[in-house]
């Protein structure tokens, strides 16, 4: 197992045999103690991400999800999603997967292109890729996500559009397609490679939505894709500012707290040292200001193409609408953002320039 240059997951390296039974252990723990965030709530999805959660067995997630919803009701139509890797291992495993309770696949392809795959640090070649997709589909799938990322080192035009093309004969329910960014805390970060310029950025983009268009996909968030009525229920919770608990080594969340401040929480990050807390790891919690919410709301809300109902600004602030009415009549009027009596959304002016958009809600 190794970790990939441009990731800044909390991931690590993992000498020997998985501590699966203690690491569950400690995962119930910690949701036992953050349980009164939920408030009576349904749990509404549910996501098995960062790193490669699909080297967890079957059994060890069916224990977890049983356990979770022995203190947490889950709601009829439950999404739970679990990224996993194309590689052979995981493929092999995806019926039992199915049969645990996983009902969403998050597929890890990045690229079908051999030498992108080489130059990723990835460790599936294009075939098992392929494969993975087939083989989840044989294990009764049927909403799968790709992640597939475009403006690749040495990446021409041509090469980001037989990537997607590949992807989308392949029939997912949802694509995640995403610009590669170098993050800090990376192998990239420290030995950045040659990126396309930006005008092929541009054209790759451009070139990408019209393949997507044409083949009848959703642009409903800035890198999300999806087939009709197959939005990601547990990104756009995210989107819409919506609360969420974070449970596991490295773990955030974000919670509406019964007096009405917001808080975002995290938990101790090394597994390491949250196994040795046996769940009852450390929680930093931070409320985030009034005066900050705004940006907050904005930076995520307006990610949606389709934006947000104004109702939805006071309901997961506590604010009222006059305090950025102004700006964002402002907005509207240099075309950045398009208003109506009950909703706020970018326009394509406004999704180009999206930071210039949320810039005028820092405090």
């Amino acid at each position: 197992m190794r970790k990939c240059p441009y990731c800044d997951f909390n991931s690590h390296k993992q000498e020997g045999e998985l501590p699966e039974r203690d690491y569950l252990a400690a995962l119930l723990v910690d949701l036992q103690m953050d349980r009164p965030f939920a408030q009576q709530r349904e749990l509404q999805s549910i996501f098995f991400g960062g790193g490669t959660p699909s080297l967890l067995s079957a059994h060890i997630i069916a224990e977890l999800l049983d356990g979770l919803n022995s203190q947490i009701t889950f709601a009829d139509n439950i999404e739970i999603t679990l990224e996993a890797n194309p590689g052979t291992t995981e493929q092999q495993r995806f019926a039992d997967f199915r049969a645990a309770g996983i009902n969403r696949l998050s597929l890890g392809i990045q690229s079908l292109n051999p030498q992108h795959l080489q130059t990723l640090g990835r460790i599936h070649d294009r075939d098992q890729a392929i494969n993975a997709v087939h083989q989840a589909r044989n294990a009764g799938f049927d909403n799968i996500n790709l992640d597939l990322m475009h403006g690749l080192p040495q990446q021409s035009v041509d090469d980001a559009c037989a990537d997607l093309t590949q992807a989308l004969a392949l029939a997912p329910e949802h694509l995640s397609w995403y610009q590669l960014t170098i993050e800090p805390n990376t192998e990239f970060y420290k030995r950045p490679p040659q990126l396309p310029e930006d005008d092929t950025l541009a054209e790759i983009q451009e070139a990408g939505f019209v393949l997507l268009q044409n083949a009848g996909f959703e642009h409903y968030e800035v890198s999300a894709f999806c087939q009709p009525s197959r939005a990601a229920l547990h990104n756009c919770n995210y989107w819409e500012f919506g609360d969420y608990i974070g449970i596991g080594a490295g773990a955030h969340g974000k919670i509406t707290q019964h007096d009405g401040t917001i808080a975002r929480t995290h938990k101790t990050r090394l597994p390491k040292d949250y196994l040795a807390s046996a769940g009852r790891c450390e929680r930093n919690s931070e409320i985030i200001p009034a005066s900050s919410l705004p940006f907050e709301f904005m930076m995520n809300a307006l990610r949606l193409n389709r934006g947000f109902a104004r109702e939805l600004f006071a309901e997961r602030t506590g604010l009222p609408w006059q305090q950025v009415a102004k700006k964002i009549d402002g907005l509207a009027n240099r075309g950045l953002l398009r208003v109506t009596d009950e909703s706020v959304a970018p326009t394509l002016l406004g999704q180009r320039f999206l930071n210039d958009v949320l810039a005028e809600f820092l405090d």
